[in-house]
This record gives C-alpha cells, sequence and structure tokens, in this order.
C-alpha cells in the first residue's frame, strides 16, 4: 500500500517539474526572441522538447566562422539573468535548463566574468556561478 502512494507521490512530482522545465524555457526564449527580434522560432514548446537555440546557431555558420555579436550579447544578458535568478549551479545545469550546449555559453561566461556581473566558486566542472 505504501509503495503505491510513493509512486504516486513520485509521478506528479515528476510531472510537475516537467512542467516547471517548460514554463522555464518558454519564458527564457521569450526573452532571447524579444532580445532578437523573430529571427528565433521554437521547434516545440511543450511536451517536453527542447529549445536549443545554439545548435540551429551554430549548424547554420561554418566550422570556424564566428558568431553574431548580438547574439552573443543576448546569450549573455539572458546567461547573466539566469545566473542572477539560479546561483550556486554548475555550467552543464545552466546549459541544460537552458537548452543551449555548455560550448556555446564559454565566451558569454568569459564575457560576464570580465564585466564583473557574475563570480565563480570552485575548479574546473565544480565551478559554480553567481550573480553580482
Amino acid at each position: 500500500m505504501q509503495s503505491s502512494i510513493d509512486s504516486e507521490i513520485q509521478s506528479r512530482v515528476s510531472a510537475f517539474a516537467a512542467e516547471l522545465v517548460a514554463i522555464v524555457r518558454a519564458s527564457a526564449l521569450e526573452v532571447v526572441q524579444e532580445a532578437l527580434g523573430d529571427a528565433v522560432t521554437p521547434r516545440a514548446v511543450r511536451g517536453g522538447a527542447k529549445l536549443s537555440l545554439a545548435p540551429k546557431a551554430a549548424a547554420s555558420r561554418g566550422k570556424g566562422a564566428k558568431r553574431d555579436p548580438q547574439a552573443i550579447e543576448a546569450l549573455t544578458n539572458q546567461l547573466g539573468a539566469f545566473i542572477k535568478k539560479n546561483p550556486g549551479q554548475r555550467i552543464e545545469q545552466i546549459g541544460k535548463e537552458l537548452g543551449i550546449p555548455t560550448k556555446e555559453l564559454a565566451l558569454p561566461v568569459k564575457k560576464l566574468l570580465a564585466g564583473k556581473r557574475i563570480s565563480t566558486k570552485g575548479q574546473k566542472r565544480a565551478t559554480t556561478y553567481f550573480g553580482r
């Protein structure tokens, strides 16, 4: 009896968490769309589909080609806002929440650190980020 209650609770918590992630992703996408105009179109907002914006951009530019400075600035601002609202997360966690590969976040993180908009604690993959 207890095990069925536990599984029902776990099921409802998982469903709630999935819905929350979808809402956060949709909100992040809106921020990016406002910053970039209508250049970014979501593949899917519901159903837990990833809204990865960066892979499309990476695929559209050739290997070794530079990203658009406005896109980098928008991503930097989005990342800064996310870190400020969610302090203490690692880059892998941040990338997963935003639906952006960590490789695409390297330059925006460097810009935020250079501008002293964020701070870090830890080293290498254990580095956590905090807003200022």
